[in-house]
């Protein structure tokens, strides 16, 4: 299981559209230099860009939190077991992603955004 502080920035797009294509590109960049190369540069980003635009869409900031850990759940899950097999049980990995990624995303990421908010330092566009 992963525990990525940066997978708290995938908030911003609830109250930064712009951050979407930044987000993706960063993915794309940061899975060309590590993790399970051109499979993780194409669906980690993949997964980083879904949950991108639909947490832009959400209502608030506690169901933008959730699409992250949803599309890394199915995809990087998946993509895990297809990779590593056996080793990776396809629940087992969805899971340890979920998990993660809900710890960055609900732990680290709200509490962030909302710290930020208060501070004036972004709002809601609409």
């Amino acid at each position: 299981m992963q525990f990525r502080v940066s997978e708290a920035l995938t908030l911003l797009p609830f109250y930064m559209p712009e951050a979407i294509p930044g987000l993706f590109a960063g993915c794309v960049f940061a899975n060309f230099f590590g993790g399970y190369g051109l499979p993780d540069m194409v669906f980690g980003s993949l997964a980083t860009l879904i949950a991108a635009v639909l947490s832009r869409k959400s209502a608030n900031i506690w169901l933008a939190a959730l699409w992250p850990v949803v599309s890394n759940m199915l995809i990087i899950g998946t993509m895990l077991h297809m990779l590593i097999g056996e080793e990776a049980p396809l629940i087992a990995a969805c899971v340890y992603v979920a998990l993660g990624e809900a710890g960055a995303c609900y732990i680290v990421g709200v509490p962030l955004m909302k710290i930020l908010e208060r501070r004036n330092i972004i709002s809601r566009l609409n």
